[in-house]
C-alpha cells in the first residue's frame, strides 16, 4: 500500500515540462543545476585565488631570503678585496706558507659566494654602464673608444639579478 502512495506522489511531482519538483513545491532540477554550477565556479575561483596567494607568498619569502643574504654577502666583499690585495703584495714568494694560507682562504670565500649565487661583474673592456659600474677616474685615451672601461679598480658583484656592489672603474675619455 505504501508503495502505491509513493508512486502516486512521484507522478504528481513531475511538471508538464518534465522537471521534477520536491513535494513542497521546492526548486526544480534546472535551478539546482544552476546553483551547483555557481558553487563549482566559486570553488574554482577560490582555488585559483589560493594558488595565486601561495605563489605570491613563495615569491615574497624568496625575495626576503635573498635580501637578507645580500646584506651578509655584501659584508664579506671587503674581506675578499683585502685577501686579493694581500695576494698582490710584492716581494712575497709563491711558495711562502702564509701566501698559500691566504690563497686557500680566498678560494674558500669565493666558493661560498659562488654557492650562494654571487657572481662578479665583467668590467674591463666593456662599455661603461652606470647600473653596474661606478666611474671614479676618467682618463684620456686614443687607444680605447669613448666610454670603455679601461681598468677595474674594485670588483663588482651581483646576487642573481640584484646588484650587491658596483664595480669601481677607470673609463676612457676621448678628447
Amino acid at each position: 500500500m505504501t508503495e502505491q502512495l509513493d508512486d502516486q506522489e512521484t507522478e504528481k511531482n513531475v511538471t508538464p515540462g518534465g522537471d521534477a519538483e520536491t513535494p513542497a513545491g521546492g526548486p526544480s532540477v534546472a535551478d539546482l543545476q544552476r546553483d551547483l554550477a555557481a558553487v563549482q565556479d566559486r570553488l574554482l575561483r577560490s582555488a585559483a585565488e589560493f594558488d595565486n596567494y601561495r605563489k605570491r607568498i613563495d615569491r615574497e619569502r624568496r625575495d626576503l631570503s635573498e635580501y637578507a643574504a645580500s646584506e651578509v654577502l655584501s659584508e664579506l666583499l671587503p674581506i675578499i678585496d683585502n685577501l686579493e690585495r694581500a695576494l698582490l703584495t710584492p716581494g712575497v714568494a709563491e711558495d711562502d706558507p702564509v701566501r698559500k694560507g691566504v690563497e686557500l682562504i680566498h678560494k674558500q670565500m669565493l666558493d661560498v659566494l659562488r654557492k650562494r649565487g654571487v657572481r662578479p661583474i665583467d668590467a674591463t673592456g666593456v662599455m661603461f654602464d652606470p647600473k653596474y659600474h661606478n666611474a671614479v677616474i676618467h682618463e684620456e685615451s686614443t687607444e680605447h673608444p669613448d666610454g670603455e672601461v679601461i681598468q677595474e679598480l674594485q670588483r663588482g658583484y651581483m646576487l642573481g639579478e640584484r646588484l650587491l656592489r658596483p664595480a669601481m672603474v677607470k673609463v676612457a675619455k676621448n678628447s
